[in-house]
């Protein structure tokens, strides 16, 4: 009523109070890769640099924001400590991608827990890579199988070709540790050597004889780095490690429950190879945090608050031990902060007492830290950056109905000023 009895001046003077509110709320809305975390967004390229946008849609969480998709490196905030002190991130099956073709002629029948290559793993700040390893069609192949055979239906390729990759991203990258857990079933006399040699991953290798067996601390990684051991392996067969100077796993780490008994919220259980978790006999800690059956969609919720609860869960089970290895599905995938949050903060606690890594001060006491925003991505402190490949890079992702609420807004101003021209 109080608008239809406006003078027209007034209505002149309305539209252009809204006309100049609709262009403020643009001149606000962040793009052109100046989003941050959580921030709402429209496209790939307006969040910033280690972010994408994407929504969890399981988390009813539909409206997509900046989600982190790289890792903060804690050795290049906080150097010199044992190995065994750090958190790193761990693809499990991350050979499994989604995206990998499958053999000429065959269609694959398998569960993929990935959707990037393992280079772009590392890239994003991968540190540790499960690889199931199978005799098969005369070589070392990685396959998703079952019975401890490979089938062409489960098949993804050569190892050889995937440790080609780690030995690449370990060439360029010569500050970096990267560890790889071998779901072993070869047979075939000497394979495992055989295969990592014609890779060129000898040079990195750390030896078997130098590891602390009986739970002290590792080395510190820079001598670890400038040793040039760089490459730490692991087998789940307890043979290879006379056979073939390949660790045994449960000799060097204690582990949780894999699949569903490992993401029940409120229990952290070894599992029946490993030691009990709280053991001082083992130095290192693998927290697996995975379902038995892989669902894409489900990992944006498993990879964000039931992740944080069950670190939670596992670092009191293991008698306030963090784990030095977290193994997920999907790591991309969050409702924004994700794993690569939860590892700054795990790694912040551990290494200097803050609340996450980049609150980190070197060389001041536990506990001083600075004031940062969280979640923070520091600056990259080598060559070494990420890109998003696959369906995770969801450039096309947000629904019609799921647009950022500036959207929404301008929509409603535009409305407005029609229906006063209307007036």
């Amino acid at each position: 009523m109080f608008l239809c009895n406006l003078p027209a001046i007034g209505h002149v003077i309305l539209l252009f109070i809204l006309l100049f509110s609709y262009l403020f709320t643009l001149s606000l809305a962040c793009s052109g890769g100046n989003c941050q975390v959580l921030e709402s967004c429209s496209a790939a390229n307006d969040c910033a640099p280690g972010l994408y946008c994407g929504n969890c849609p399981a988390a009813n969480k539909r409206q997509p924001v900046c989600t982190r998709g790289q890792a903060n490196i804690p050795t290049s905030i906080v150097s010199g400590l044992p190995f065994n002190k750090y958190s790193w991130l761990v693809t499990h099956n991350a050979f499994s991608n989604v995206n990998a073709p499958p053999l000429s002629g065959v269609q694959r029948i398998t569960f993929y827990n990935q959707e990037d290559t393992v280079t772009n793993q590392l890239r994003n700040g991968v540190r540790g890579l499960m690889l199931d390893m199978y005799d098969f069609e005369d070589d070392i192949w990685l396959c998703h199988s079952f019975q401890g055979r490979c089938y062409n239906i489960t098949a993804f390729g050569p190892a050889g070709d995937t440790l080609r990759e780690v030995e690449a991203f370990l060439t360029e990258n010569p500050s970096e540790i990267v560890t790889i857990i071998i779901e072993d079933y070869v047979h075939s006399p000497k394979g495992l050597t055989q295969l990592f040699a014609k890779a060129g991953l000898e040079k990195y290798w750390y030896p078997v004889s130098k590891m602390p067996k009986k739970g002290e601390d590792w080395p510190t990684v820079n001598d670890m780095v400038q040793q040039n051991h760089r490459l730490l392996v692991f087998t789940s067969d307890d043979s290879k490690e006379e056979a073939e100077g390949i660790a045994y796993q449960w000799r060097y780490m204690v582990e949780n429950d894999p699949g569903d008994p490992g993401v029940k919220q409120g229990s952290c259980h070894n599992r029946k190879e490993s030691k009990r978790l709280s053991s001082k006999g083992a130095s290192l800690f693998l927290m697996n945090y995975f379902p038995t059956y892989p669902v894409e969609d489900d990992a944006c919720k498993e990879n964000s608050s039931p992740l944080a609860d069950m670190v939670g869960t596992c670092d009191k089970a293991a008698g306030n031990r963090m784990p030095n290895f977290v193994a997920v599905n999907f790591y991309m995938r969050s409702d924004g902060p994700g794993v690569f949050d939860i590892l700054d903060k795990m790694n912040g606690q551990t290494l200097c007492g803050c609340s996450t890594v980049t609150a980190c001060q070197p060389g001041s006491p536990p506990g001083v830290c600075k004031n940062v925003p969280a979640p923070v991505i520091a600056p990259p402190a080598s060559s070494f950056s990420g890109s998003f490949s696959g369906s995770v890079q969801l450039s096309g992702f947000a629904p019609a109905a799921s647009y950022p609420n500036i959207l929404l807004t301008c929509s409603f101003h535009l409305s407005l000023m029609l229906v006063l021209m209307w007036l």
